[in-house]
This record gives C-alpha cells, structure tokens and sequence, in this order.
C-alpha cells in the first residue's frame, strides 16, 4: 500500500485464498487497514473465493477478455489475473506483486 508491503495474499491449491498483514505493517500506527473489510489483525483472513477487495481490483467484460488472451490466462483465473495486472495497472494505493 503506497509503496509499503502491507501483507500477503496467497492460492491455496483447493483455490480457497489466505490474506495475512506483514508484522512491520500491523505494528506501524501509521498504517491503515488496507480496506474495511480487512482490517488490520494478527489473525490471517480465509476465504473460498477471492476477496471481494482483491476481485473488485479486477477489469470487466472485454477488458477482462484482452488481457486472459494478452496473458494467456483463463478468463475464468482471477487469482492469475490480479498476479498478471495488478503491479503496474491500477487505481487506488494497492498493488500486487509476486514474492
């Protein structure tokens, strides 16, 4: 978030997803929750889709479909998506890089 490594969001290989904040981020008062529906905590999030803060980072519709064909990604693979778009090609604070 701004610059900051704010946590990590990971694949599991059912395709449930796991979002844990980074101990330097969670410690620091000075940084904000990276969205209201993940709030700063030291517990990790689950869920079995991915999370809505993450899919919304996502385009829609043709733009979706040019950038599957563009990446040679399933249209269907949003994971793989926000992994393929989400470093450079966003609105907003977060990016998304692979570590």
């Amino acid at each position: 978030m701004n610059k900051v490594a704010a946590g990590v969001l990971t694949e599991n290989d059912d395709g449930s997803f796991v979002f844990r904040y980074d101990e330097d981020y969670l410690t620091n008062p000075a940084y904000s929750s990276i969205s209201l529906t993940l709030p700063k905590k030291g517990q990790e999030y689950h869920s079995k889709t991915l999370f809505p803060f993450f899919f919304n980072m996502l385009s829609e519709g043709v733009n979706r479909r040019v950038q599957a064909n563009k990446f040679k990604i399933d249209e269907e693979d949003s994971f793989g998506l926000l992994m393929a778009t989400a470093h450079s090609d966003v609105i907003g604070a977060i990016t998304i890089e692979k570590v």
